[in-house]
């Protein structure tokens, strides 16, 4: 004999119901089959509703009433059963019962526990009668049996207890004279001694499946619902998560009592002692292996087997000194909490006794604070404890596993995990069985660590990034290019997922949390909403992803001075632009402190030699305990690409010109010329090798004429460069004379800075830079004469993007 349970969504349609039976057919052919079942999906709520309504006198429960109706006729009329079937005339005497008592409720202005268990019954022996009938319209040997019948229990009214000798019995005995190969119960309702209906409590239908297991110890139980089995946490939430093939009881009970609604924990307790396996199937897709439930032993490749939350979630805190050292407030507290009926989810106690903190569901909070604020009245008028503190707005975690008692830093990795991702615990809970540790968190971070918990202890060491460019240009539009080229190669490789989930312009902005699709991101940027600085931060952050970075590929000061707010919500930050470290040096320090608070990257590699590994080489010196003594540099791709251009049969103008439209110039090229761009790139590599500076302290020798000094506009300062071409034309020549090389070099030594064009003579390393090419020269304690250089090409769409690149994948390895 099997026991099969459906669950709400199995039977909330009739193309479900013929799922249903369907399944049931094909068990029969070997077996007798008992099949418990619950309300149509969602009529248990709609009842309560209709109730609530009809005691505060809001005629709207005719409404909800109406709603029930139609959902069941619609069934009924969709089934296409014969004319002559009953189910209508059935159906519509006990729908006529319900508005009968939804009437009462109405005209009495008052809904007991009592009248509210008569109330929800209907919804399974409406279901379970619709179902038996249609079977036996269809020629199976099919009858339905009243669980009421069956199932005893004492009166309290919600969540009746179930005197199992008399209940027992009463299935053994039907059971072994019935003579149908498929009955059909309803789930969760049973009747008291007395003859009062009553429930078993919400989730009663597993419960209901499991006593009538019991009673007949059958091999297994199987559980159908809308899920392949429990999942190694919520696949709403988390679509990695997949089907966990074998767990314990212990475990499942675990997983269930924080919010795995796949099981209802009571369900496990008849069957737990006569070791009856529990079968979690999935009514939508029947072939799924599903998940077994049992005390076999099984080998785990990782000790933690779910995670699982409960949201809704109210933390208590009792506190105060008076409360050092004396018995009895930890009793009082429980005793006022049980007798308001309040159930306590998760309790957690310092070893100073100086606070208790309970977790309960946030629809008891306001109850429970007006309750023990009385019952401690004395003592908080005594000042000797504080009134009841209430947090609202917060969800329970918990890792579970059997085997986590014995695996050492179990904790260590999922505290440290969540602190990475900037999602802060209010409290904390473990049991010494070791079977759970639980945490209290914001419920707006609930999706944030369910991802990023389950990417630590169930996925192959895969790190999913979560990346949001700003300023998508020539440099930005090469890097969507790199990481769209590069993603397969990246997750394969380097175990990272790297997404792009926000991409904006200065015009539009678009976002998806799972990731944009990048075969036309063009286009669906041109149709996105408008852009704006505070609205990209701001969807940034709501959107809560885990291993989020913010990408600036801009040279735009507004945006820079947004950098802040990211690190301060744990979002990474990689930057091209320079306007950020060049900025004061409090403002500089404080990014860098936020960083590390935050627990935020603050990469800017491009800021300095654009791809080149300038900046961190520099990191790694001083990090080794090396010491700058001196910098010389050309860090001007632009410049060093017109110098190298320029000569006797150019015109200057026009090597400008050539610059800005290859991409080596900032989209204003007296940035460049200024002399400007140099000192904030000798001011960063100052500061990162220690020293206090500030951008006014460089200086700077320009080489560009006066007019072209105090032009207005870009237009007016072309305008000038033909203009002046007679200045530029004396530069060339001067150096030209002395067999030199003109060159736009940046210096840093005993403090100092500064950045001025050059002649250099052939015998310098400077010399032979072509094109845009950059040079760095440290001298430090450990290269004195000989000095580390880096060279290479410092400017161009392609390798900025790949500098930023490099940054982003450098987040991903750490």
């Amino acid at each position: 004999m099997k026991v099969l349970k459906f669950g709400g969504t199995s039977v909330g349609s009739a193309k479900n119901i013929n799922n249903v039976i369907s399944i049931l057919e094909n068990y029969a052919k070997k077996d007798s089959v008992i099949c418990v079942v619950s309300a149509v999906g969602g009529i248990t709520d709609k009842l309560l509703l209709a109730g609530k309504q009809a005691q505060l006198k809001d005629t709207n429960y005719t409404e909800s009433f109406n709603i029930i109706k139609d959902i069941h006729f619609n069934i009924v009329n969709e089934l296409n059963l014969d004319k002559s079937s009953p189910i209508i005339a059935f159906v519509d005497a006990r729908l006529n019962e319900l508005k009968s008592l939804l009437d009462g409720i109405y005209l009495i202005n008052e809904l007991s526990p009592k009248t509210s268990d008569k109330l929800v019954s209907y919804g399974e022996l409406l279901s379970s009668y619709i179902i038996a009938e249609t079977m036996k319209n269809r020629g199976f040997s099919a009858d339905r049996k009243n669980s009421q019948e069956l199932i005893i229990t004492n009166s309290n009214f919600t969540k009746a207890e179930v005197n199992y000798s008399i209940t027992n019995k009463n299935i053994e005995t039907y059971f072994n004279t019935a003579k149908q190969s498929i009955t059909i119960l309803p789930g969760f309702v049973s009747k008291s001694v007395a003859g009062e209906e009553t429930t078993l409590g919400r989730g009663g239908s597993d419960f209901t499946a499991a006593i009538v297991a019991a009673a007949l110890n059958v091999e297994q139980l199987e559980i159908w619902t809308d899920v392949s089995g429990m999942f190694t946490t919520n696949p709403k939430l988390v679509k990695q998560a997949y089907p966990i093939e074998k767990i314990s009881y212990q475990e499942a009970m675990e997983l269930s009592h924080f919010g795995a609604k796949v099981l209802y924990p009571p369900t496990v307790q008849p069957v737990l002692n006569l070791n009856i396996p529990i079968h979690i199937k999935n009514t939508l897709e029947p072939e799924a292996v599903g998940t077994i439930i049992s005390n076999d032993a099984f080998v785990s490749s990782s000790p933690v087997r779910g995670i699982s939350n409960i949201s809704n979630i109210a933390l208590l805190t009792l506190q105060g000194s008076g409360m050092v050292g004396i018995p009895g407030f930890s009793k009082r507290l429980f005793e006022t909490l049980s007798q308001e009926k309040i159930n306590v989810i998760l309790i957690t106690q310092a070893s100073s006794e100086h606070s208790i903190c309970l977790g309960i569901n946030e629809t008891d909070a306001e109850l429970a604070k007006t309750a023990i604020d009385a019952t401690f009245e004395n003592e908080i008028a005594l000042n000797k404890i504080d009134p009841i503190i209430v947090e609202k707005d917060l969800s329970i975690i918990a890792l579970v596993g059997d085997s986590m008692k014995n695996h050492q830093g179990i904790s260590g990795k999922m505290f440290s995990t969540l602190g990475k991702n900037n999602i802060n615990i209010r409290a904390i809970a473990q049991g010494a069985s070791e079977k759970n540790i639980s945490a209290v968190i914001a419920e707006k971070d609930v999706k944030k660590a369910l991802n990023t918990l389950h990417e630590q202890f169930f996925e192959s060491k895969t790190k999913q990034l979560n990346v949001f460019i700003t300023g998508v240009g020539n440099v930005g539009e090469k890097l969507v290019e790199q990481i769209k080229q590069q993603r397969k190669y990246l997750k394969e490789n380097l175990k990272i997922n790297l997404r792009i989930a926000g991409l904006s312009n200065s015009r539009k902005m678009i976002f998806n949390e799972d990731g944009l699709d990048l075969s036309d991101w063009k286009d669906q940027l041109a149709s996105g909403e408008t852009a704006s600085l505070e609205g990209f931060f701001e969807r940034t952050k709501s959107l809560n992803l885990r291993n989020s970075i913010f990408v600036d590929v801009t040279a735009n000061k507004d945006v820079a001075g947004l950098y802040a707010q990211y690190l301060r919500e744990s979002i990474g930050v990689v930057a091209c632009n320079k306007i950020a470290c060049s900025s004061d040096f409090e403002n500089y320090k404080l990014l860098k402190r936020l960083s590390l608070k935050y627990n935020a990257p603050f990469l800017f590699e491009t800021n300095v030699g654009a791809g080149l590994p300038i900046i961190d080489t520099l990191g790694n010196l001083i990090a080794s305990g090396d010491k700058i003594t001196s910098i010389h540099a050309v860090l001007s791709g632009s410049l060093n690409f017109v110098f190298n251009n320029f000569d006797d049969t150019t015109k200057f103008y026009d090597v400008v010109k050539q610059a800005a439209a290859e991409g080596y110039t900032e989209p204003d090229p007296r940035i460049d010329l200024s002399g400007v761009d140099v000192a904030r790139k000798i001011l960063i590599l100052a500061r990162e090798s220690g020293v206090e500076m500030n951008l006014e302290d460089i200086e700077n020798t320009p080489f560009l004429s006066d007019a072209g000094l105090k032009s207005d506009s870009v237009a007016d300062f072309y305008d000038t460069l033909i203009a002046d071409e007679a200045h530029y034309q004396s530069l060339y020549a001067s150096a030209k004379a002395k067999g030199c090389q003109l060159k736009y070099v940046a210096q840093f030594n005993n403090g100092k800075a500064s950045v001025s064009l050059q002649e250099i003579p052939s015998d310098h390393p400077f010399f032979n830079l072509k094109g845009k090419d950059n040079i760095v020269m440290f001298y430090t304690q450990r290269y004195p004469e000989q000095p580390m250089i880096i060279k290479g090409a410092g400017a161009g769409a392609e390798v900025t993007a790949s500098g930023l690149f490099a940054d982003i994948i450098r987040i991903g390895n750490d």
